[in-house]
C-alpha cells in the first residue's frame, strides 16, 4: 500500500512501523467508538437488570462521556510533557482494564464507576490519537491517513446499533463491554511496539511544572457544559420550559470559560499555548470544525424525533433511515483525504460543506409523508458533503501547527468536536422546549424542522469560516 511506502526524505517512521501504529491507534478508535454507540441501544435492558429507574441508567452513558470530555486538554497538555507512548499506552491500559469492570459490574454504582475510569482512558487516546497519526506519518500522507481514520469512524458508527442489537439478541448487557478485552490487548502489544519512545526534550515546556488551574479549570468548563446539555434530555426536556439547573451549569461554564482564557494568557506554560491561535488558517479551521459539529449534533438528536415521533417509524426503521448518512461519508472520506494532500485542503473542505448545506436544506424541507427512498437520498446527501469536509479540515487543522504543538492541536479537534456536538444536542432541546410551552401541545413537525433550519444556520456560519479561510490558504498554501 502507499500508505507504507518509503520515499527519500519522508519524514516520521519507516513503513512498516507506520502499518503497526495505525492498526493501534484505528483499532483503539473503533473501540471507543462502538463502546459510546453501542452502550445507548442496550440502556432499557441494563436498567431492567440492575433494577434501577430509567433516569438512572442514562448515566451508564453519560458517565463516560463526562469524563472523557473533562479530560481531553488534560491528556493533550500531559502528552508534551510524558510523550505520546506514556499516555497513549496508559490511557488504553485504563479503558481495557475498565472494561472488564464494566462487564463484571454488579451494581449500578460499580458500573458508573468503571464507566467513568474508561471515559478517563478513552480520553487519553482520543485526545492525541491524530497527533500520533502526524507524528509517525510523513506530510504527504497525512490528509489520506486522517481520511481513513473518519472512515473507520463512520463505519464503526453505522455498524454498531446493529451489533449492539446482536449482541443483546443472543447474550447479555455485559458482552457489550467485554468485546474490547481482546481488541485493546492487541492493540497494546502493537502499540507497545511500535510507539516510538521519545527522547528527552531541550525545551523548557517539557520540564515545566503542569499547569493545574489551566486543567481544573478546562474540566469544569467542559464538564459543566455536557451537564448543560444534559438538562436538555429526558423529562427535563418534556417540562416544556428551561430549568433552574440548566441555568446554573450555563453560568458555571461561562464563568469557567471566563477564567480559561484569563489564565492561559497569563501562565507561564499554559495547558493550551494562545501562541498557537495566531495561525489563522488554524483558527478558522478549528471554528469551522466547531460550527459544523454544532449543525451534525442538531441534525443526529432532531432526526430520530423526526422519523418516529412525526412520521411513526420504529425505532428499527429510523436507524436503517439513518444509516446512509455514514454511508455517504464511507463513500467520500477516503477519497477526500488523498485529494485533500495534492490539492487544496481549504477548498475541498469548502466544497463538502457546500454539499451539507444543500443535504440539510433537503432533509428541512421534507413533506409531510415522504418516502424512505426520499429520506435516505438526502441523508446520503449530508454523509458525502460531510465526508468531504471532515478529513481535509482536519489535516489543515494538523499542518497549520508546529510538530511539537501537534498534541495541542490534536486536543482542540476533540474538543470542539465533544463541544460542538453538545451545543447542538442542547440546541434542539431548547428549541423543543421552547415550541412546546408556545403551542401548549407535545412534540410536532414544526419544532423538529425549525431544529434543523437551525443546523442549517449553523452550517452556513462554518461556511462563511471556511471561505474567509481561503484567501489566506491561497496566499500562504500549506
Amino acid at each position: 500500500m502507499t500508505l507504507f511506502s518509503d520515499r527519500p526524505g519522508d519524514d516520521g517512521l519507516p513503513g512498516h512501523e507506520r502499518a503497526r501504529v495505525m492498526a493501534a491507534v484505528m483499532t483503539t478508535t473503533l473501540m471507543s467508538v462502538f463502546d459510546g454507540t453501542m452502550i445507548n441501544i442496550a440502556l432499557p435492558s441494563m436498567a431492567k437488570a440492575l433494577r434501577v429507574s430509567a433516569d438512572l441508567a442514562v448515566w451508564f452513558s453519560n458517565a463516560y462521556l463526562l469524563s472523557a470530555a473533562m479530560m481531553l486538554a488534560v491528556f493533550a497538555a500531559l502528552s508534551i510533557r510524558f510523550g505520546y507512548r506514556r499516555i497513549f499506552l496508559s490511557g488504553l491500559t485504563l479503558f481495557t482494564l475498565s472494561s472488564l469492570g464494566c462487564a463484571l459490574s454488579s451494581t449500578p454504582e460499580m458500573l458508573i464507576a468503571m464507566r467513568i475510569l474508561q471515559g478517563i482512558g478513552g480520553a487519553a487516546t482520543l485526545s492525541i490519537a491524530p497527533a500520533i497519526l502526524r507524528s509517525v506519518f510523513p506530510g504527504r500522507l497525512l490528509g489520506r491517513v486522517l481520511g481513513l481514520n473518519a472512515l473507520l469512524i463512520a463505519f464503526s458508527t453505522a455498524v454498531a446499533p446493529v451489533l449492539g442489537g446482536t449482541i443483546l439478541h443472543a447474550l447479555s448487557w455485559q458482552w457489550l463491554f467485554a468485546i474490547n478485552i481482546v481488541p485493546g490487548c492487541i492493540a497494546l502489544v502493537l502499540a507497545g511496539r511500535a510507539l516510538p519512545r521519545q527522547r528527552a526534550s531541550t525545551n523548557a515546556r517539557f520540564d515545566a511544572r503542569f499547569d493545574a488551574p489551566g486543567a481544573l479549570l478546562s474540566a469544569v468548563l467542559l464538564g459543566s457544559m455536557i451537564m448543560a446539555a444534559n438538562c436538555f434530555t429526558g423529562a427535563q426536556r418534556a417540562s416544556g420550559h428551561v430549568s433552574l439547573e440548566f441555568v446554573g451549569w450555563l453560568f458555571l461554564s461561562l464563568a469557567s470559560a471566563l477564567a480559561f482564557t484569563r489564565q492561559i494568557r497569563r501562565a507561564r506554560y499554559p495547558l493550551l499555548p494562545p501562541d498557537m491561535f495566531k495561525n489563522g488558517r488554524f483558527t478558522l479551521a478549528a471554528l469551522t470544525s466547531l460550527a459544523s459539529f454544532i449543525s451534525q449534533g442538531i441534525t443526529f438528536v432532531a432526526l430520530p424525533f423526526l422519523f418516529q415521533s412525526v412520521y411513526g417509524y420504529s425505532p428499527v426503521a429510523s436507524a436503517l433511515l439513518f444509516t446512509p448518512w455514514p454511508i455517504g461519508i464511507v463513500l467520500i472520506a477516503p477519497h477526500a483525504g488523498r485529494w485533500a494532500d495534492t490539492l487544496s485542503a481549504p477548498l475541498i473542505s469548502t466544497l463538502g460543506l457546500g454539499v451539507f448545506v444543500v443535504g440539510l436544506i433537503l432533509l428541512a424541507t421534507l413533506p409531510a409523508s415522504p418516502s424512505a427512498w426520499d429520506i435516505g437520498l438526502r441523508s446520503l446527501a449530508c454523509g458525502i458533503g460531510f465526508g468531504c469536509f471532515q478529513s481535509p479540515n482536519n489535516r489543515e487543522m494538523l499542518s497549520n501547527v508546529a510538530r511539537e504543538h501537534a498534541s495541542y492541536a490534536s486536543g482542540v479537534l476533540a474538543i470542539v468536536r465533544t463541544f460542538g456536538q453538545c451545543l447542538g444536542a442542547a440546541a434542539v432541546g431548547v428549541i423543543l422546549a421552547v415550541m412546546a410551552s408556545e403551542t401548549h401541545q407535545g412534540l410536532d413537525g414544526r419544532a423538529v424542522h425549525a431544529a434543523l433550519w437551525v443546523a442549517v444556520a449553523a452550517s452556513a456560519v462554518s461556511v462563511a469560516f471556511s471561505v474567509s479561510r481561503l484567501r489566506k490558504a491561497h496566499r500562504a498554501p500549506a
